[in-house]
């Protein structure tokens, strides 16, 4: 972590705060459940990196929050305690007035992804989030295999076969399919079908799009 004073003022914050929430920010008034904004965090690191401004309204009114050290000191202490791998951050406190603040905390895209947050102290590994639009879903166990497999950024080789052609057959009947449809239309295993999905992800033959609904695979463009 670092953190850095002085490098943003507060109007720069405000026209941030004016574009809305999206891919890439995120707003917390307050940090009474820091928890819940590990989600946010790791979605991010899992993703293309993103900025989250604390004391800042989920409409955009970015008129800060009193004690905002203490604030800011408890969601660093969240990110040590239950994020993994370490996540990779800066931190900037910008004053609003002589009692409210604003923290704007940095996080970028990681080498060490996915990054996961401890549900809870007996949990090993936790639960991966990653970021699709203004919004930080839980990764499916594909996300977390292709995010982990293409650091590796090794080409996936593969042969057309029967899976490969009744996939392609489906998508050209329609634009995109579930992991469930898939196994389904093709009367596939669905451990089979998932590991179809991820290879083809991989080669760059599909593209797949996180939803609150499940991942959708589509023909990439």
């Amino acid at each position: 972590m670092i953190k850095q004073f002085g490098k943003m003022e507060l109007k720069d914050v405000q026209r941030l705060a004016k574009r809305g929430e999206g891919q890439l920010l995120e707003f917390k008034k307050k940090a009474n459940y820091p928890e819940k904004i590990m989600k946010e965090l790791v979605a991010f690191a899992n993703s293309n990196g993103g900025t989250l401004l604390l004391g800042v309204d989920d409409n955009g009114d970015a008129s800060g929050v009193r004690e905002i050290d203490g604030e800011t000191f408890l969601v660093e202490d969240a990110i040590e305690k239950l994020i993994r791998p370490k996540l990779n951050y800066s931190v900037e406190l910008i004053r609003v007035n002589e009692k409210k603040g604003i923290a704007v905390f940095q996080i970028e895209e990681s080498h060490k992804k996915p990054h996961f947050v401890k549900d809870n102290p007996k949990t090993r590994q936790g639960t991966a989030y990653i970021r699709c639009a203004d919004e930080s879903l839980k990764a499916s166990r594909e996300m977390r295999e292709i995010i982990r497999r293409r650091l590796k950024a090794k080409d996936i080789q593969f042969t057309y076969g029967d899976k490969e052609n009744t996939l392609l057959k489906l998508l050209d009947e329609k634009e995109q399919l579930s992991l469930q449809e898939f196994a389904k239309s093709s009367q596939l295993p669905t451990f089979v079908a998932s590991r179809t999905l991820v290879r083809l992800v991989l080669a760059n033959v599909l593209e797949v799009k996180p939803s609150p609904k499940g991942d959708l695979y589509s023909l990439k463009k």
